[in-house]
């Protein structure tokens, strides 16, 4: 039987979206499988939702012609600051600071809204040949047979391909078919998500501040705006999420401080439960998995758009290589080979969020007393600590082309 187009993706979200990109990119053909319709996931107007943007993932939106319609909106992170204290108490005296000076690379990332994110990624979407979108539509089947695999839709249409990919979140069904089954545990956390206006300038410094229930972070936006994501244990969420506006502001200000002067919401609230869920196995016969399908974490470190962009970049770096030497794409060793490369960073990454929200969402006062040490020692040592501003970057590690700003 004839194949629709070389890859089929089922998720065209932002991983979707970008995977569909890179490996059209690359000249093989694409079949993106929607629920909704890739322009309807963009907003028009301001929401609060961002994403910490690590400069490789940004060398990637470059290098799949995406980040010219994004780079007027984003905003570059210039310095971390790292602290631990209590709710109205203030931060510890130990800070870890990350300067982007300290590298040569440049700024360590962007912060780059979701509404101008979806759109860019739409309108090369659209305007790609390679590019074939179905939406409005969902793979409710697969099928393995010799050669191809087969995307039942709900419509009833089949599309044909060598290689199914699930971009389809952490309940991904593309998994779940191919009996692929999952590990991890529930934080007991829920990130409350919105953004706040503010009197000072924040001169592109992102904030991480450790309380006991979990940390808040306060991400630079353009202007003087800010995002925050903020982690509370599930009720304790629940209960503020219930409380109108300015009794949200009055929960949140002696969490936040006033270094930014006075502060106001701006844009929508949002909550989303922690969780950590790992994919057993990132492939199967003819399925590879990406992003949320493959791996969610904690946002401690605010890797999770990231991590997802390293899946895109690294599959469709073996999937082009592997079909210019005339392999079968799908063939179950060629997709080992993507699992090779990410599974190892993957594990380290969930396991170092895990034990960081682990070491500071908690109030016991020796374990305190020696992360504040903690921070202090790596903050005084400028080899270790140019060694966590390069990871914050994305630049350490085997990098694929396009993390480096190269073509596949």
């Amino acid at each position: 039987m004839a194949q629709d187009s070389d890859i089929i993706i089922a998720g065209g979200a932002l991983n979707g979206s970008a995977l569909a990109l890179a490996l059209a990119g690359s000249g093989l053909s694409v079949s993106v499988v929607d629920p909704v319709a890739p322009a309807d996931q963009a907003a028009d107007g301001f929401d609060g939702r961002g994403y910490a943007l690590a400069l490789t993932s940004q060398r990637l939106l470059q290098a799949i012609g995406v980040w010219g319609n994004v780079a007027e909106h984003a905003q570059p992170l210039l310095e971390i600051k790292i602290t631990d204290g209590r709710a109205g108490e203030g931060p510890s005296p130990f800070v870890l600071e990350f300067d982007h000076a300290e590298i040569e690379e440049g700024p360590m990332g962007y912060m780059v809204e979701d509404r101008y994110l979806r759109r860019a990624l739409s309108a090369a979407l659209e305007t790609n040949p390679r590019i074939a979108l179905v939406t409005g539509d969902k793979v409710v089947e697969q099928r393995v047979g010799p050669g191809r695999v087969a995307a039942v839709l709900a419509s009833g249409r089949t599309l044909n391909g060598a290689v199914l990919v699930g971009c389809d979140g952490r309940r991904s069904q593309v998994a779940t078919r191919a009996g692929i089954k999952r590990s991890g545990w529930d934080y007991g956390q829920t990130a409350l998500v919105c953004a706040i206006s503010h009197e000072r300038p924040h001169h592109g410094i992102a904030h991480q501040f450790f309380m006991p229930p979990g940390p808040l972070a306060i991400l630079p936006l353009p202007g003087n705006q800010s995002s925050i994501v903020w982690t509370e244990s599930h009720d304790e969420a629940a209960r503020i999420n219930a409380l109108g506006d300015a009794a949200y502001l009055d929960v949140l200000r002696p969490r936040f401080g006033d270094f930014l002067g006075e502060i106001s919401l701006a844009g929508a609230r949002f909550t989303y439960p922690l969780n950590l869920t790992i994919a057993n196995s990132f492939v199967a016969e003819r399925v590879a998995l990406v992003g949320d399908a493959a791996h969610g974490m904690h946002p401690i470190a605010g890797q999770g758009l990231n991590a997802g962009l390293k899946d895109v970049a690294a599959l469709a770096e073996v999937l082009a290589l592997a079909k210019r030497r005339g392999e079968d794409i799908g063939r179950i060793d060629v997709l080992e080979r993507y699992q090779r490369w990410r599974r190892f960073d993957v594990m380290t990454l969930a396991a170092a969020t895990d034990a960081v929200n682990k070491l500071f969402s908690n109030d016991n006062s020796l374990i305190r007393l020696g992360r504040d040490l903690g921070l202090g020692v790596v903050n005084a040592l400028p080899g270790l600590r140019r060694s966590f501003i390069r990871e914050a970057a994305g630049l350490t590690g085997e990098l694929p082309r396009l993390l480096q700003g190269r073509a596949v």
